[in-house]
């Protein structure tokens, strides 16, 4: 036991399924406090007043008492500091930019040992915030100074380096929203939406949906106009070039002002516009040249910058840009003026979380030619009061949707059709979006595959778009959730075979099963490994394969509290018994009614319009009946067990054998299924396995005569197996 005034981190765990403390994602602390135990918050002096002025969003926190300002009372009335390291880190994580909201702290039956759970949205963000908030306690409860900027700012870099971005995580919340699960499969911004043949994928604002061909039409700027102006959508006129001096003949020709551009740049990268000379033309070319293959010159056209969002053929945010502009002291350059006033704007950055991009004038050629014109350059010192054009069309984060012409709205529909985006972010440069393109001279000037989605979800000005609603909409239309059935198994009776007979008679009735369990890892009978014991990562490896249309898994108490279960909900959920605490003191569980808190888990996370199948022999899986959401099917030895016989007179279903046969009762009515004799020499009845299985077959509506022959099938197998077993164990004799 820690002897010190201090706290260690006996063991810091990512539990990323479903577990005792929650639905969600946890990072599980063990913390030993030591003989801290014997000093409260309000035996420590000046602990509140620090804690307060280090991080004053404390005061927010409802802590039991259920209302802001409640974890403050309790601190100032005392309380250890597990629970204020639970907090710490709540907090340390929201003002890094990962809002959270769950923790707990719970004493275990060491003294001085405390579980300390916290919700983990990225593993290594809340791994370095429980860390960082246990020195930043000790630093409080020692009165030492504490660089609380400095921690804070060292978490923010962390999640931009580990968390999805804005426009993938906006998704991926929309779906959730929806109770449609998701995957990250990569380090990076590419999800999972759903699971196995039901999935769709994501990578920020692009989907599995998304054309390559398409992506590679809206990367060719000349070959986008052209299929554009071939359906009547307005574009600028304009050429390709090959030289500078081309650039200026095309531009005679079309006539000034002009833009010349890449033709398969994006984001506005080499673009220069409005340029009225040879000399800014011939200037612009080489800028264009860095940024694409080829260089283009095309028409200007006048107004502001519009991005329109189109997902599905249609439009579902918009957002305008304005003019940059900064006045003149007298005293500073342009360049000084630029920083002071408009970069110094904490919404701008360099990150894709920056709802605004920093502006550089000394590599930015289009600024340096409006500058010039002006008569001045980024050294230049303009004086008091005088306006300065900066950028002429920049900030494209001011929400307009509500304004955007209908005819407008149908252009850009039709642009997104004609390229063949399902998701594209369609430039518009028009001096009154609310009036149609052709009266003002307006024009699409550019089609965008993967646009960001940060204008529309941070304006600066306007109400935020719903546009990850959106996108998830699209990809499941019709309320469809993205789930296939999935059948949990758990307890201390036999839940292998279970799980492989419940496999067996799902796979017979025409579903392409995914099986989990200690005998294996399988796709229909082919087996891809040997997890024994089951591991989280490879029982998702099913939920990933697109080829499995429903999946089995067999879990534990052990796998509950290691890592959680590998699926967010199921559709069925199976407890067959409670029990082995013997097996499991490292988790610090001493009886078997701690073992029921793990197992609930279970059942905790069956759907709505699911069940439970509980073993009514065992008191304590009785019990979990009231916390199931959907149905509840008890199973037993007999039909005189109390559970069965409450639940049969309320018109609940129940299985129970009957000599030679399994009946399946709801109420008064009841099948007879028969088992014949070559099921007993296997043991299942005894073994516990076949009366759970026939109970997740009748919750999954397979009919009687596929349960017959799926047990004929299974014994079958399971002798084969035999036979094979006892002639190696012959040969190796």
């Amino acid at each position: 036991m820690n002897q010190n005034k201090t706290i260690e981190l006996l063991r810091v765990s990512h539990i990323r399924g479903p577990n005792i403390w929650t639905y969600r994602p946890i990072i599980e602390a063990w913390v030993d406090i030591g003989t801290l135990e014997d000093c409260p918050s309000n035996t420590i002096p000046g602990l509140y007043e620090r804690l307060l002025e280090w991080l004053p969003g404390l005061v927010a926190h409802r802590c039991g008492v259920g209302e802001p300002g409640g974890f403050m009372l309790r601190l100032r009335e005392g309380t250890w500091p597990a629970h204020i390291l639970e907090h710490i880190t709540i907090e340390l994580q929201n003002l890094a930019g990962m809002q959270t909201g769950f923790g707990k702290a719970r004493q275990t039956s060491v003294r001085g040992v405390y579980k300390v759970a916290v919700r983990a949205r990225d593993e290594g963000v809340s791994r370095a915030a429980i860390e960082a908030g246990r020195d930043l306690l000790m630093a409080a409860i020692e009165n030492r100074p504490w660089d609380v900027a400095a921690t804070i700012d060292g978490l923010r870099d962390l999640v931009d380096q580990y968390c999805l971005g804005p426009s993938t995580a906006c998704i991926v919340s929309a779906a959730a929203e929806r109770g449609i699960p998701a995957i990250r499969l990569n380090d990076g911004n590419l999800a999972q939406l759903g699971h196995g043949s039901r999935q769709r994928r994501i990578w920020t604002a692009e989907t599995d949906q998304t054309s390559a061909i398409a992506e590679g039409i809206a990367s060719d700027k000349d070959l986008t106009k052209t299929l554009l102006a071939s359906c009547g959508v307005p574009i600028p006129e304009g050429q390709l070039v090959e030289t500078p001096a081309q650039a200026w003949e095309a531009a005679e020709d079309i006539g000034l002002p002009v833009v010349v551009k890449p033709v398969d740049g994006n984001h506005g990268r080499g673009v220069s516009i409005e340029l009225m000379t040879q000399a800014e033309v011939e200037a612009a070319f080489p800028f264009a040249q860095r940024h694409g293959s080829e260089v283009m010159v095309e028409r200007y056209v006048p107004g502001n910058e519009h991005r329109l969002l189109v997902v599905g053929g249609k439009l579902v945010a918009a957002a305008r840009g304005e003019s940059a502009w900064v006045i003149g002291d007298g005293i500073s350059t342009v360049y000084d003026l630029v920083e002071a006033q408009i970069n110094s704007d904490p919404r701008r950055g360099a990150t894709e979380d920056a709802p605004l991009s920093e502006i550089g004038i000394v590599e930015n050629p289009a600024i340096r030619q409006d500058l010039e014109r002006q008569g001045l350059g980024p050294d230049s010192v303009p004086e008091a009061g005088r306006r300065v054009l900066i950028q002429r069309n920049g900030n494209v984060a001011h929400e307009c949707t509500d304004e955007v012409h209908p005819e407008v709205a149908a252009i850009v529909g039709l642009a997104a059709r004609v390229v063949g985006l399902d998701i594209a972010g369609i430039d518009v440069v028009a001096e009154d979006i609310s009036r149609p393109l052709a009266e003002q001279g307006g024009a699409v000037v550019e089609v965008n595959a993967g646009p960001g989605l940060l204008m529309h979800l941070k304006p600066l000005s306007g109400q935020p778009r719903a546009v990850g609603t959106a996108i998830v909409e699209h990809l499941f239309p019709n309320s469809e959730n993205g789930r296939i059935p999935i059948v949990g198994i758990c307890g201390e009776q036999n839940t292998t075979a279970t799980a492989e007979l419940v496999a067996l008679l799902m796979r017979i009735s025409g579903w392409q099963v995914g099986l989990a369990c200690r005998g294996g890892l399988f796709i229909d009978r082919r087996r891809l490994d040997a997890p024994d014991p089951i591991q989280f990562d490879q029982a998702q490896r099913l939920l990933m394969n697109r080829a499995i249309d429903a999946a089995v898994f067999e879990s534990s108490a052990r796998n509950i509290l290691s890592e959680g279960l590998p699926y967010d909900k199921c559709q069925i959920g199976v407890v067959t018994g409670v029990g082995g605490s013997s097996a499991l003191g490292e988790f610090y569980l001493d009886d078997d009614d701690q073992v029921f808190n793990v197992l609930r888990t279970q059942i905790d996370v069956v759907l709505a319009d699911g069940a439970a199948v509980l073993n009514a022999d065992d008191a304590r899986v009785v019990e979990m009946a009231p916390l199931c959401d959907g149905e509840v099917i008890f199973y037993g030895e007999s039909e005189d067990l109390p559970a069965i016989v409450e639940h049969r007179a309320t018109g609940g279903r129940v299985v129970f054998p009957g000599g030679n046969e399994l009946i399946l009762a709801r109420g008064e009515n009841q099948i007879a299924l028969s088992i014949g004799g070559a099921i007993d020499p296997l043991g299942l009845v005894e073994q516990g396995g076949l009366l759970p299985a026939i109970a997740v077959a009748w919750a999954m509506d397979i009919s009687a005569e596929l349960m017959s022959a799926g047990l004929e099938a299974y014994a079958l197998e399971r002798g084969n197996f035999v036979a094979e077993a006892q002639a190696l164990e012959l040969q190796s004799d």
